[in-house]
């Protein structure tokens, strides 16, 4: 019997209104009730994680930042795993150098040194999700969700580095040419060594240290917890779910996950729009997975 669930969120828990479907709350919570430990691994901060999680009525453990940080259900870090200063340092230059639009999720929070470039390439992400909607559509819609995510604005990111105590934990990068145009970049970057870079959508990618991954804090939260791995089950779409697919004794992707994912898991279930989490769950616990 699995003992421990770790769902990923954007394409995966959450559906295309960024909402977690009813079908999907009451799994979890059936889970929850035969003692079964359920938690998200995004590549969220915590802020951004928590409102639909809230909406729900779901309090978790969550691993955040593509595993950069882990919480315990109450909100308490139980690690962090940043990237080296100097590293961060050399990123922004090849970044900026390239014309690359990119954040930074700091022990701070996110950054950001343009709302418009934000706005423009969040909005490419939605459109992948909602594909019906027009450009401007997608571009409304993006702006008013993005005005309640916690976000500070700086005029150069120079300047984060004059806060000795921030703590550089995932930079994303986007582009409207996707693999194209970040693909280079991620070749350039795998060369630092001890850095990773995965993706969670066609159009950007993720960077953390190497050891900030979904499936070494998934396994680190097991081990801590005193179960097997093969008593974990793990759900994902993207790329960056890859390493806790692989990890996890059970695996599901979801039925709008990337051909990669697919392999590697285990099982397949439905869609993120069709409650896939929810019913990965509940196969799971009928077939004693």
């Amino acid at each position: 019997m699995i003992k421990l669930i770790a769902s990923d969120m954007d394409g995966t828990l959450l559906n295309a209104s960024m909402q977690i479907s009813e079908e999907n709350i009451q799994a979890i919570k059936y889970a929850q009730s035969k003692g079964i430990e359920f938690m998200v691994a995004t590549g969220r901060n915590r802020k951004e994680a928590l409102p639909p999680l809230e909406e729900a009525g779901l309090e978790c453990a969550m691993i955040n930042l593509n595993g950069a940080q882990v919480f315990d259900e109450s909100g308490n870090s139980l690690f962090t795993v940043p990237i080296d200063r100097e590293k961060t340092r050399s990123i922004i230059d090849l970044l900026k150098e390239q014309i690359i639009y990119f954040e930074i999720s700091t022990s701070n929070g996110i950054y950001s040194e343009s709302q418009i470039r934000r706005i423009e390439n969040f909005a490419i992400h939605t459109a992948e999700a909602m594909p019906h909607l027009t450009h401007k559509m997608a571009i409304a819609m993006t702006a008013a969700r993005l005005e309640f995510l916690p976000i500070n604005y700086v005029t150069d990111f120079s300047e984060l580095f004059l806060l000795e105590e921030l703590e550089f934990l995932k930079i994303i990068c986007f582009h409207p040419d996707g693999a194209s145009v970040l693909g280079p970049i991620t070749q350039v970057i795998d060369g630092y060594g001890d850095l990773v870079v995965t993706s969670s959508g066609q159009n950007n990618i993720e960077i953390n240290h190497r050891n900030a991954q979904k499936g070494i804090a998934v396994a680190q939260v097991a081990k801590e917890r005193g179960f097997d791995l093969a008593e974990v089950l793990t759900i994902g779409d993207n790329l960056n779910d890859l390493s806790m697919l692989q990890a996890a004794g059970v695996s599901f992707a979801m039925g709008n996950g990337e051909i990669e994912v697919k392999e590697a898991a285990k099982y397949l279930t439905s869609t993120n729009i069709d409650s896939g989490v929810g019913k990965a769950i509940m196969r799971a616990i009928e077939e004693n997975l």
